[in-house]
């Protein structure tokens, strides 16, 4: 996958794109995840692109697309609020306002997540005390790939991932999700060799 194919294949209308990875972002690599965000927002016409609006691979990547069409990028939130001051997108959907007992599939994908089984259980039950709400993340992770009522499915992803301890934690499930469900990704290995290109 190159530029030209990623703006061949998914330059299309109504294709969705996920931009997001870690929150632990190398210093040297910050700069790169802001040129990825400004070269596919300036490169598509399409494209929505969206993201969690968590701190950095999110925000990064988000201040990129932002400084060409921000109308062109949205954030799934765990809940109303989340870091509001920094939401730079044009649509913010919330978890909050999701009826999951009409998302199985959302509910079924974020199970698969062991660490926050239980968690989703219990947040799906209708529990909010602050260990049920960790499972808030994964659910909006899973959302913004599956879609949901109102929310359409993401059709491919960029990832910044840590290359040291791959595909671990949310953005790992995050990816792990992609793959289930035959959405195609790539992470940093592949992306930064597209950077200073232009179509």
């Amino acid at each position: 996958m190159d530029l030209q194919l990623f703006l061949e294949r998914f330059d299309h209308e109504g294709m969705v794109v996920l931009l997001e990875g870690k929150r632990n972002v190398l210093p040297a690599d910050e700069s790169r995840l802001v040129s990825l965000g400004a070269l596919l927002a300036g490169n598509t016409r399409h494209v929505i692109f969206r993201s969690g609006n968590a701190s950095g691979s999110d925000a990064l990547f988000s201040a990129g697309v932002a400084t060409v069409d921000p109308t062109r990028l949205q954030v799934v939130v765990p809940y109303a609020g989340h870091r509001n001051a920094s939401n730079v997108a044009g649509q913010t959907y919330s978890l909050d306002a999701i009826n999951l007992a009409k998302e199985p599939d959302v509910v079924y994908e974020s199970r698969m997540h062991v660490k926050t089984q239980k968690l989703v259980d219990r947040y799906v039950a209708g529990e909010r005390d602050r260990y049920a709400l960790k499972a808030a993340y994964i659910l909006r992770d899973t959302v913004k790939v599956l879609g949901a009522e109102g929310i359409p499915p993401a059709a491919f992803a960029f990832f910044y991932d840590d290359l040291e301890a791959p595909e671990t934690g949310g953005t790992g499930h995050t990816m792990q999700v992609c793959r289930r469900n035959n959405v195609p990704f790539i992470d940093q290995r592949i992306w930064f060799s597209w950077l200073g290109q232009e179509s």
